[in-house]
Order: C-alpha cells, then structure tokens, then sequence
C-alpha cells in the first residue's frame, strides 16, 4: 500500500540505541534510507535489533530481512542481549543446500541473472505483506555481489530506495564491507551513513568508534564517539562538548575543614574549578585530595572518586589509617568511588561516567591519577584536549575537580608524563625535602585563579588523626631542590669563610 513519504526533516525516530540518537542529533529522520557499515563483528547486527526493538517497543511492524544469517542465528543473537523479538518479523532470502548439488547448477543463464530476481521478488513479497514502517537488510554485500556490476548495483539499490520511500518505510542497510568497491555506491544513495570501526590495542580491549559520515539536513555531532557492545546492546557515548552548555554563575568556595589548609588556599577551592595536586609517590597527594571529600560529604553534599592504581579495599584502609574514615558516606550514598581499568574501559565511557556524577549531584569529583587516565588514551596527544573537555563540562556545572598527578623522582629534579598544570585553575605542590637527619614534605600553592592565597611553603604531614598543615618554613631556602639549608647555618658558613 502506498503512503506519501515524510517530508519533514524535524520527524525523528529513535534507533533504539543509548546515546546514537543524540550523536544523530534526535534520531532518524522518518521514511528514508540508512546505511549502517562496519567490518565483521562491530556490532551491526546488534544495533539493527535494537532498531527494531525499539520499532515494535512503539506498535510498529517491523520487519528483518537476512540474506547470510539464518533466524535461528539472529534470535540467539536477540536473546544473548536480553532483546525481545516479539513483533519482529525474521525472514531468510538464503540459498537453499540444494546449490551444492552439481545437476542443480546453472547451464545457460549466469547465476546473478537468476538469483538476484528471486532475492527481489522475495523482498518486495515481504514488503507487500507487511507493510512495516522499519526494515532491516543484511547485507549489501550480498547483493552486490549477486549484481555483478557496479552499475546494476547502483540502479538496484536505488531502485529499492524509491520503493521503500514510496511505503513510508525507513530502512536500515547493513554492509560488512567484504564485497570490493561498492560502498562509495551506497554512501552516495543513502540518506544518512554511520560508521563503526574497532581499533587494536596493544593490550587490553579493542576500543570500538562510531562516526556519523553523512546525515543530509541534520546538523549532527561530527568526530569519533566511542561505543561498547554489553549484555542488552550496543552503547554510544557522544563526544563531550562542552560549550554547548556554558553558563555564567557566581561560584562560593568549598573548604577542605581543615583552618591552616584554607588559609593557604585564601579561604579553599572555588566551585567549577579544577585542582592540580602533583608531587612524588608517598607525599600525600591522595589523602590531600580525600581531605575535601570528607570535608563535602560531612555537609551532606555528594562527592565522587574514580581511582585507577588504588583498590577501593585499599583506599578505605587507608582513609581509616588517618582518621578520615570514608565508610559512612560511602554507605549513606553521599560518595560513590569508581575503580576504573584502563584497558577495559574506553576515554569516551570514562567521560561520560565522570560527567554522570555531576549530573547526578556531586560536588567533588576526584580524578586518581592522571597517570592512569593517560593510560586510558590509545594515543596520548589527544589527552589534553580531551581531558579539557570534561574539566569544563564539569566547571560548568559548578563541580570542584580534583586532578591527582604523580611526579617522577623522589628529591631534586622532578618531571611529568603529561603536564595538565596549565589547563587546572589551581596547581598545589607537595614535594620532600631533608632537614635534620630526617624526610620531611611540604606543601604550597603554586597558582589559583579564584582568589588571593598564601605563596608561603609549608610544613605538611600525615598522621593517624589526618592531615596536619603546620608552620611557614621560614628558616629555609632550598626547600623546593629538596636538600635546603637553614639561613642560621648560611650565616655560620658565611662566617667561618
């Protein structure tokens, strides 16, 4: 039965998938034609179920069409998911076993003249019957093939656009690139094209990208998103642009509850601002940056913590080891602590996990370390711009955001894998020095964009009643080479010279 085709551009419908309908800018655009591409086993097959699902989730007849798989092979596919199948209609345009009998092979007329007239009256037969509002065909490449030039496989598939048009009847078109030289023919036919593509990794997970490669009329979200394929489908995460949502507010401070900490700080650490706290392994940094959690969370405000070399075990042992006891909130809801692995997780699904804590209320978010973040990156140019983003969304929405950095060597000369201490508001140092036959850390505060604070180094030191900020070392000079000198023994060398 013939329909008038949607000739709306602002008429969407979902694809079923989390997160693509944003990438898409809202979805699809009803009654036309897709083309969805990726090598074998990027998860094509999976987001055209979840298409469907989400088509008979509405009441709409919907309707798969296989030219490889079998149905068997589809609905074990749905139910590995969790998907429902029910309202999907599965029919199988599969050559018989007959064709493996030599008396049965063609003699005068070549194969393609044959099958691809019985693959089309079997699509259009389908098609006539049910009526469907979204189709799926799988694959292109079998009618490519069947074809056998790139022009009657050009005419084919436009032809069979023209004809679903004419249904009012969106269709997704699976090609898994095998056949050579026909994707640029679909591409060029198809309303809108994505892309999936899964990257090696030299170890851990393969780390799987989408990209929209055309979407005629839709300004839709350009670049690489990453996706993942779970237990219940496929997941995109849409890239972080932060200025899409810029504010201008006015920002109060969180203090750390500690007096001698915020008054090195000018009072503490501004909302919507991001915080460096770089020194040597065993300075102290996470514990510094602990101390605002628990300062957060005693107010009753939501805190949140992703820690990638730490166990959450461990650093529950260890906050109870200094009389900054995390449990409570960590049991009352208040903190959430993330452990996160970087070889299973994409920079994407960190992102996005970071940037739901805001969403959901946090206050503080401490990142621990950058270290283990850069890990996460495949290839670490992109980890400024990329972490750039995510520390404005969170500024935006008011979060102070604690950045954990850890510095190579122990006294001396110090270095960094990565250098963030420009993109951070406020850069704190943490960094030993020798004194007295003995080890002893310092803090200062080498920049803060939010206010006034002390330039003054000062004693620092953990104890089993929590984090003790002490005096100006103002006997010192050096401090920062980490063998100073006391200006009473400069003198006496002086002297004796």
């Amino acid at each position: 039965m013939l329909q008038p085709q949607n000739n709306q551009t602002d008429t969407f419908i979902s694809t079923g998938v989390a997160g693509l309908d944003a990438i898409l800018a809202g979805g699809l655009t009803k009654d036309r034609l897709y083309l969805l591409e990726g090598d074998p086993g990027t998860g094509k097959t999976t987001m055209a179920l979840q298409f469907l699902v989400e088509g008979a989730r509405q009441g709409e007849p919907v309707l798969y069409i296989t030219l490889a798989e079998n149905e068997v092979e589809l609905r074990a596919v749905a139910r590995s998911h969790g998907l429902p199948m029910d309202g999907i209609t599965v029919h199988e345009i599969i050559p018989a076993e007959s064709v493996l009998d030599p008396d049965e092979q063609y003699t005068v007329f070549h194969p393609s003249e044959v099958e691809l007239g019985e693959t089309n009256r079997h699509i259009l037969s389908q098609i006539d019957k049910l009526s469907p509002s979204r189709v799926v065909l799988d694959s292109l490449s079998e009618l490519q093939l069947l074809a056998g030039s790139a022009l009657r496989y050009r005419r084919h598939v436009l032809a069979l656009k023209q004809y679903f048009a004419k249904r009012a009847c969106t269709a997704l078109f699976l090609d898994d690139k095998t056949a050579v030289g026909g994707d640029q023919q679909v591409r060029s036919i198809a309303h809108g094209v994505i892309s999936l593509q899964q990257q090696e990794s030299g170890y851990g997970a393969e780390r799987r990208v989408l990209r929209v490669l055309k979407y005629r009329g839709i300004d839709y979200r350009r670049g690489p998103h990453d996706y993942v394929i779970i237990s219940g489908g496929a997941v995109a995460y849409p890239r972080i642009v932060a200025a899409e949502s810029r504010e201008i507010v006015v920002r109060q401070q969180v203090p750390s509850g500690l007096a001698a900490l915020d008054a090195l700080l000018g009072g503490g650490i501004e909302e919507g601002s991001s915080t460096l706290i770089s020194g040597p392994p065993g300075t102290g940094k996470s514990s510094l940056a602990a101390q605002f959690v628990k300062a957060v969370t005693a107010r009753g405000e939501k805190a949140a913590m992703f820690v990638f070399e730490e166990a959450l075990n461990t650093l529950l042992n260890r906050a109870d080891g200094i009389g900054m006891s995390l449990r409570q909130p960590l049991a009352d809801g208040l903190l959430t602590v993330a452990q996160i692995d970087p070889a299973e997780l994409s920079p994407g699904q960190f992102s996005h996990a970071v940037c739901r804590a805001a969403d959901e209320g946090a206050k503080v978010i401490v990142i621990d370390s950058l270290n283990g973040y850069l890990n996460a990156m495949p290839e670490a140019r992109f980890l400024t711009t990329h972490l750039r983003e995510v520390l404005t969304y969170l500024g935006q929405r008011g979060v102070a955001t604690f950045l954990v950095g850890v510095q190579q060597g122990i006294i001396g000369q110090m270095g960094s894998t990565v250098d963030v201490s420009y993109l951070a508001d406020n850069v704190l140092v943490l960094r030993y020095y020798e004194a007295s036959g003995a080890v002893h850390k310092a803090l200062s505060v080498f920049k803060k964009r939010g206010s006034e604070h002390e330039t003054t180094l000062r004693a620092f030191d953990i104890t089993r009643h929590g984090i003790k900020v002490g005096p100006v070392l103002a006997d010192f000079r050096g401090i920062l080479t980490g063998v100073p000198v006391r200006f009473g023994e400069a003198r006496d060398e002086t002297r004796h010279e």
